[in-house]
């Protein structure tokens, strides 16, 4: 797991997502992350599986799963 709190008290997590091929898989997983409550960004790269999370708080894994689920992909966990 990849959690860090930074000195404006936000979070950057990073997650491995399997399935990933394309800018359009980006956006997809980008857009469903970026919906969850507290989540001010977002940075999927589809060549490496890792989306780069910054939030408020540490996110629920579940509504993070939840949400990958959504665009059509598979939440590895945390990198």
């Amino acid at each position: 797991m990849t959690a860090q709190t930074d000195t404006s008290g936000s979070v950057t997590t990073v997650y491995k997502v399997t399935g990933m091929s394309c800018g359009h898989c980006e956006g997809s997983v980008s857009g469903e992350i970026s919906r969850i409550p507290g989540v001010s960004s977002v940075k999927a790269v589809a060549s490496t599986g890792e989306v780069t999370v910054v939030s408020a708080a540490p996110l629920d894994d579940e509504a993070v799963r939840a949400a990958v689920d959504e665009a059509g992909f598979e939440l590895a966990g945390q990198a």
